[in-house]
């Protein structure tokens, strides 16, 4: 169990795992890509996200060990030689190192502990970086909360970019697992998370990572990210809202979502809109007309659903090539036994000569274990695309969730506007009506003009941020196509060739074992 050192609100992990499935066939991959016996190939990508159940190494008897048969393929030689695309987006980030490491227990202010002498703690990390321009190394201390306050600025300040998604915070995985297991999980989810945001086009280059990266001291909370906080300020600006003394939302305000919790009318009004819009058939002010962008939302919801399906055959070959090894050693160590038996008990020439012969078979098939093991670990590495990419589609949904609730804004400042002059209207008809005009009526149709001006004002700015939102999304999209496209032609070369290469290992392994026993073929020939 994990040590009651660690914090549960500080307790969580990333190390998130795919659901298996029936396994797929991949054998016909190698004949039917030809673009793959190109020369370019990928290196191996970040760790495995398939998980991998390790046998026991007193399960069976470990093979003698040998060179790994990629460094001697000439096919796997080229494979190591070049770069990939995902070491390609590395080396076009601004930043030229970013690694986190030394996790330290650190306690509390002591202000935060309910009990004299009893302040809870968390694990901090160590965050060195250097950039490109300057090569100079930057070093500070981050927790993991501070990770989760980069993000949320990230999520406010690039609207409808794929803002790679930070590591989940999981507190039931992290009292399961061994302390030091999870916090090197951790350790490595946060460094994968960092240099994701460092290969970003727009991320890369913001003040909001160079800051995270750089800046001495402790992280400050933001307000925006204190959900009690923004509660709070919501209620208290209720009242002032229902009385008209606070009509329209500052501008700052428009171009956020209504759903941080700030302004609670603002919710109710989006809300309704959308209820009216979805439920009550009205067609809104302004709707989605990117019908280019509508259909590529369509593909990506059928491609999601196709890469799920791949990610869990993936799963289920590892899980079966794993069971080969087990199955290959546990075969190696019964022939063993075999030999330790007709040596011991051998009583001629032939039962030692047959035992052997089963030296030979055992080793061979341990052998073909490692092999299997090794091409095991090959595949996850390769196949991990599948897994990554399954984790850019978090991403995607934000994004569209972004534009989607910017539309709506737009929508809902554009039916208060109509509202409004609608009123203007009725007051004005009421007022014609009595002589020399009605001073009150007249008196709150300045009032709604003015409304109307800072409603006005609103929208525009909620409409030039949906557009904003709309251009990133279509610089995201072309981007995450091209990505695509270069990762999974990578990984395709990757694990055709690993396979071709270990399958050649085993052959030839068994191939010596079948001439060094042909004897027996000549003898049976004889009789």
């Amino acid at each position: 169990m994990m040590s009651s050192s660690l914090p549960a609100g500080d307790a969580d992990g990333d190390m998130e795992t795919l659901p298996l499935a029936a396994a797929s066939d991949y054998a016909s991959t190698a004949t039917t890509f030809d673009p793959l016996l190109s020369t370019s190939s990928p290196s191996p990508p970040t760790p495995a996200a398939f998980p991998l159940s390790r046998a026991s190494s007193s399960s069976f008897v470990d093979p003698p060990s040998y060179a790994d048969v990629a460094a001697s393929s000439p096919r796997s030689a080229s494979v190591s030689s070049s770069t990939s695309p995902r070491s390609a987006r590395a080396a076009a980030s601004e930043y030229a190192h970013i690694a986190v490491s030394d996790p330290e227990t650190e306690a509390e202010a002591a202000a935060t502990s309910l009990v004299p002498g009893s302040a809870p703690t968390y694990i901090s990390y160590l965050v060195t970086s250097a950039r490109r321009c300057d090569h100079r190394r930057h070093a500070v201390r981050r927790r993991f909360r501070d990770f989760i306050t980069l993000a949320d600025r990230l999520a406010e300040a690039f609207r409808g970019h794929f803002v790679p998604p930070r590591p989940d915070k999981n507190t039931v995985e992290s009292q399961v697992m061994q302390r030091d297991e999870f916090v090197a999980q951790r350790r490595a989810a946060l460094e994968r998370y960092l240099w994701r945001l460092a290969e970003h086009p727009a991320i890369g280059a913001s003040d909001e990572l160079r800051v995270f990266l750089q800046a001495e001291g402790k992280m400050p909370l933001p307000s925006s990210t204190d959900v009690a906080s923004r509660m709070l300020d919501g209620a208290a600006r209720l009242p002032r809202q229902l009385l008209g003394e606070e009509t329209v939302s500052p501008p700052q305000d428009v171009v956020q979502p209504a759903k941080g919790g700030r302004d609670l009318l603002r919710i109710f009004k989006e809300l309704k809109q959308s209820m009216v819009t979805d439920w009550g058939g009205v067609k809104p002010p302004l709707v989605e007309e990117d019908k280019e962008f509508l259909e590529k939302k369509q593909k990506l919801q059928d491609w999601e659903q196709q890469l799920s399906s791949a990610s869990q055959q993936a799963e289920a070959l590892v899980k079966a090539q794993q069971d080969m090894g087990e199955t290959m050693g546990a075969l190696g160590l019964a022939f063993v036994k075999l030999t330790k038996f007709e040596t011991e008990e051998a009583t001629y020439d032939s039962q030692r000569i047959r035992a052997a012969d089963s030296k030979r078979i055992a080793m061979a098939a341990v052998k073909a274990s490692r092999t299997c093991r090794d091409l095991n670990t090959q595949t996850v590495k390769y196949l991990d695309t599948l897994h990554e990419h399954l984790g850019i589609m978090l991403s995607v949904h934000t994004a569209f969730s972004d534009r989607a609730s910017a539309l709506l804004t737009v929508q809902t400042l554009m039916s208060d506007l109509a509202s409004l002059q609608s009123r203007i209207e009725k007051l004005e008809a009421a007022s014609s009506k009595v002589f020399g005009g009605d001073r009150a009526r007249l008196r709150k149709v300045e009032e709604l003009r003015e409304t109307i001006r800072a409603t006005e004002d609103a929208k525009c700015c909620a409409l030039r941020e949906f557009e904003r939102i709309k251009e990133n999304n279509k610089i995201e999209l072309s981007r995450l196509d091209e990505e695509r496209r270069e990762d999974f032609l990578d990984m395709l070369k990757g694990y055709v060739r690993s396979q071709a290469a270990y399958a050649e290992k085993i052959v030839d392994g068994w191939t010596m074992v079948a001439e060094e026993t042909s004897g027996y073929g000549r003898n049976s020939d004889v009789v």
